[in-house]
């Protein structure tokens, strides 16, 4: 499917006469573009990141949950440097998940952790609410605009915008 829909897009953007996607050279980066201060606060996100899934892998597995969006995990991070990349960020975005917490202090025992990343662990957890029917996060607002019974708020936003834009 994704082969044609490439295709497809290649076509649409460039002609039909730009010949096809799968021929195409990735072009060379700019050096300029290079970050290496963002590269390195990513590298720290992954690392977090790494144990988080690790994490939900397990609850998973022991039929707690079924997929991601139905988790809520607490991520204790003691290290400063990992701590400061993920606070920053929408950390349940990039961890699929539907609620997270990140917090600083000591995780209890029995916390989930990973060798190869010291300073974190998880504490896996069900998320609380009801699922949204766009986004499939599970949160307690989805269900509290009224014009958008089964979308969270911010989904519910999203749909007010799009409709009208439509509707204009």
């Amino acid at each position: 499917m994704l082969p044609f829909t490439m295709e497809e897009s290649w076509w649409s953007r460039h002609g039909e006469a730009a010949g096809s996607v799968h021929e195409q050279v990735f072009p060379d980066v700019p050096a300029e573009w290079l970050d290496p201060a963002l590269a390195e606060k990513w590298e720290k996100i992954r690392k977090v990141r790494r144990v988080v899934t690790g994490a939900l892998e397990v609850e998973r597995r022991e039929k707690r949950i079924g997929s991601s969006l139905e988790a809520a995990p607490v991520v204790h991070v003691t290290d400063p440097e990992l701590f400061s990349a993920v606070s920053s960020d929408d950390f349940d975005d990039i961890c699929i998940v539907s609620q997270i917490t990140v917090t600083d202090m000591a995780a209890p025992d029995g916390a989930f952790t990973l060798d190869e990343v010291a300073g974190v662990a998880v504490v896996p957890a069900k998320a609380d609410g009801r699922k949204c029917a766009r986004s499939w996060k599970v949160l307690p607002e989805v269900g509290s605009d009224p014009d958008y019974p089964d979308l969270t708020l911010r989904d519910a936003q999203a749909m007010r915008e799009f409709d009208a834009a439509r509707a204009a």
